[in-house]
């Protein structure tokens, strides 16, 4: 409420606007009402067009879990070989440019790479579309160009999305993994004359990847706070897209209801990790 800064604003008006959104009401009664609507998802209305705060939220969240889920399933598939790879050919060559291509990972800012990566790819190759979810003739478009127009807008705010998080899981992986083989079940596989690949990807890894479950539990709600900055750069119309516009608007119930919807997140990225616990390590379902 921004009435307290504008002068010409009558006191009666304040007092009404107060009344309106139940400001006028005892702290504690505030807060309990507050508690009644979050649990029915009742975040209010939006100040800008009125609409339920849910309705908005319900709009946008599908194409944020699109884009998180995608980049959250890349880190996954291509981190954790990696790492395992490097952790294989420890000190060589190989370990050394996957170390640098990390250290590159960390140090890039993402919304520079993803500036570099829209001029490249999309201003000076025309490869890739650099915004948006869909062509402006995407209904026109048949079916099976419908589905590779929705390809071709995910790569690159999926590539910028993942590429931190390759860096940083591949290196947990590998240093996980590097202390996992000291161990002695782990000298005991190969002196049976098990196959390097077996000992390392069967025998070691699965004990390494306990830590990096919990990383990869925790990455959700980071890819969520993330997309804060992707979306704005590549107009992908998700939360946080829409989390910018409400900054920017001032309306601050939707603002709450995207944060709140985040924090929910972050609890079912803690479900799924001590569920992939229990689904890598034993002793943890008995």
């Amino acid at each position: 409420m921004h009435m307290d800064m504008n002068p010409n604003v009558s006191p009666d008006s304040i007092a009404e606007m107060k009344k309106m959104y139940g400001l006028d009401k005892p702290i504690p009664v505030q807060y309990a009402d507050w508690v009644g609507r979050l649990m029915r998802f009742d975040f209010g209305r939006s100040f800008l067009d009125q609409r339920p705060v849910i309705a908005k939220i319900a709009d946008r969240l599908p194409a944020t879990l699109l884009l998180s889920g995608l980049s959250l399933f890349t880190i996954f598939i291509l981190a954790i070989p990696l790492g395992v790879y490097s952790a294989m050919h420890h000190n060589s060559k190989k370990d050394r440019f996957i170390t640098v291509f990390t250290f590159v990972g960390y140090s890039i800012p993402a919304f520079w790479l993803a500036l570099l990566c829209m001029l490249f790819f999309g201003v000076i190759l025309g490869w890739l579309p650099i915004s948006g979810m869909r062509s402006v003739n995407h209904d026109m478009l048949g079916a099976v160009d419908k589905f590779w127009d929705y390809c071709a807008h995910l790569i690159l705010p999926v590539f910028i999305s993942a590429f931190g998080g390759l860096a940083s899981i591949s290196r947990y992986t590998r240093s996980n993994m590097l202390e996992v083989v000291r161990q002695d079940y782990i000298r005991t596989a190969k002196a049976k004359g098990l196959p390097r690949h077996s000992v390392y990807y069967l025998h070691a890894l699965r004990n390494a990847l306990l830590p990096i479950i919990t990383i990869i539990g925790l990455a959700l709600p980071g890819l969520i706070g993330g997309s804060f900055i992707f979306e704005t750069i590549f107009s992908w119309p998700g939360m946080g897209r829409l989390a910018y516009e409400s900054a920017m608007n001032f309306d601050y119930p939707t603002i709450m209801g995207i944060a709140v919807i985040g924090a929910m997140l972050t609890l079912i990225g803690n479900i799924i990790a001590d569920i992939l616990y229990a689904a890598v390590d034993p002793r943890i379902r008995l």
